[in-house]
């Protein structure tokens, strides 16, 4: 994955073609993919170059639900030029004042940030959903199955992989079967991928892996946030204000599937830190972990999820979950 900050070699000439020949670049921070992105100054002009090069990524998923976002009254960068022979998009720079940081420092204005970001994602679920792939059994399998790839081995632990692929059948049934009709996911709605906008609205980044599926999805994926520390009162507050006009049957049911979404992300992104400190030397990433276990054992608290809760009791006891992953040597 992309280390080198230096401006891609078909950079000034795309800036220049596109009217932004005086542009100076600076780097700004990336993710854990191959994308990189630079803040482009021209004068009191300023824009963002997505530099995502072919074959390791596709600008494309990114520009077509950017306009999906915009056309359904959301804010997503503005495209300015894209030239997707060489994976370089000009978007609209939404600022520095991410929500992560501005909670950091303005811990008073927790509660009425996340019930913005809430209603946010009710005004998602009540547009037509994307025309996109379908966040179906295969893919929720794929990435739960991440754990048994990466971590386990990594571990050095011989579990029974093939049980664990077919409990998680069973359990997601329910969940897939309450995808009808599906809402647009865009599975990394989290405090460091919302910006806040100078207008007090929110700027949206980072959804290129958009599927439609289940309207808990996104929801688990803020309120139980890999990368800051969100309260269990938070959480549940919040949860509770997303159902406030569903019956207390549905919200009942709807509760589950999040226990059941929660565990599976939870899985899957202990899976996706482990890949990245073996195969790519990303170290950094294992930090996240004890809060991805403790995550993950809340949910697997729920009488939903007894099934896999007792495989991780038999396979992955306590005492592995929170010991450091041994040092690895780097996949090349």
């Amino acid at each position: 994955m992309a280390t080198d900050m230096k401006p891609p070699a078909g950079a000034a000439n795309f800036l220049t073609q596109n009217g932004w020949d005086n542009a100076i670049l600076s780097p700004v921070a990336g993710d854990a993919s191959f994308r990189r992105y630079f803040r482009v100054r021209d004068g009191e002009r300023r824009a963002i170059l997505m530099d995502a090069p072919p074959p390791h990524e596709d600008p494309r998923p990114f520009i077509n639900i950017a306009e999906y976002l915009t056309a359904s009254g959301f804010n997503a960068p503005e495209i300015y030029a894209r030239d997707l022979a060489h994976g370089l998009v000009l978007l609209e720079d939404f600022g520095d004042q991410r929500m992560r940081e501005h909670l950091d420092y303005h811990q008073e204005d927790e509660d009425a940030i996340y019930r913005q970001a809430v209603d946010l994602l009710r005004e998602l679920h009540d547009v037509p959903a994307a025309s996109l792939p379908a966040y179906d059994q295969a893919q929720y399998l794929r990435e739960a199955n991440l754990l048994t790839e990466w971590y386990c081995p990594a571990q050095k632990l011989d579990v029974d992989a093939e049980s664990f692929d077919a409990i998680w059948r069973s359990i997601l049934e329910p969940v897939i079967a309450a995808q009808n009709p599906p809402v647009t996911v865009m599975r990394d709605y989290h405090a460091e991928n919302i910006m806040l906008l100078e207008d007090g609205g929110f700027g949206l980044l980072d959804f290129q892996d958009a599927l439609i599926g289940h309207p808990a999805y996104d929801l688990v994926s803020m309120l139980q946030d890999a990368r800051r520390d969100v309260s269990d009162d938070l959480e549940q507050r919040m949860l509770a204000y997303y159902l406030a006009d569903h019956s207390a049957a549905d919200a009942d049911r709807f509760r589950s599937h999040y226990a059941i979404l929660g565990a599976q992300r939870n899985t899957k992104i202990i899976g996706i830190f482990t890949r990245l400190s073996v195969r790519d030397g990303k170290q950094r990433y294992l930090d996240f972990m004890p809060r991805m276990w403790r995550l993950l054992e809340k949910d697997l608290q729920h009488p939903a999820l007894k099934p896999i809760a007792d495989w991780f009791d038999e396979h992955i006891p306590t005492d592995v979950r929170h010991r450091p992953l041994p040092a690895v040597k780097v996949i090349p």
